[in-house]
């Protein structure tokens, strides 16, 4: 979400990187929405990701937006990924959700009446719906789309084409984001 000249203060600030980074700016927060990390209040979480030459993410990083990165962490992961020692089974590589079957929720065998949540573990967004479920009693079965492409297929389709998490299901009802409490407890009565 940085403007190019707060990301080349940034670059400089680690040594003149050579490596491209992305200004988030315009359209506003369209890549910080697609990696579930924009905010409702139209600010990202600080989050870095790295990202391979063949589009793979190698490395995520995000946090309160108060706090800063490691700079020592990330040269590392950078010169990892730069000399291939990373190895694959650590990325977030997934298939295609046209290689994988359908998915629906009633594929894990449970309830068809529970909540659904499509998250995944790092998303700030989730982390504040699972803390704000548990703290109100409500049982809900997590579904992580990092890892299920069909699932993450599903859940993008409820917000036209576009994958935002959380999005929540119950019952053939669905909100996008945890935004709006009484929406989510609209969907689960």
């Amino acid at each position: 979400m940085d403007s190019t000249a707060c990301l080349a203060a940034w670059s400089r600030s680690l040594g003149d990187i050579s490596y491209p980074l992305l200004s988030d700016f315009w359209p506003h927060g369209h890549v910080a929405q697609s990696y579930g990390v924009l905010r409702g209040e139209g600010y990202s979480e600080r989050a870095i990701f790295l990202v391979d030459r063949d589009g793979v993410i190698r490395y995520i990083d995000v946090h309160a937006i108060d706090e800063m990165p490691d700079p020592d962490v990330l040269m590392r992961e950078l010169e990892a990924l730069a000399s291939g020692q990373q190895h694959r089974a650590q990325a977030s590589l997934l298939p295609a959700a046209s290689e994988t079957p359908a998915w629906t929720p009633s594929a894990l065998g449970e309830d068809p009446g529970a909540l659904f949540m499509y998250c995944t573990p790092w998303c700030p967004d989730c982390m504040r719906a699972r803390n704000w479920l548990r703290a109100n009693g409500i049982p809900y079965v997590e579904i992580d789309v990092s890892t299920n492409a069909a699932a993450r297929e599903r859940a993008a389709g409820f917000n036209h084409g576009r994958l935002h998490t959380p999005t929540f299901e119950c019952r053939g009802r669905v909100v996008v984001d945890f935004a709006d409490e009484d929406a989510l407890r609209g969907i689960i009565n």
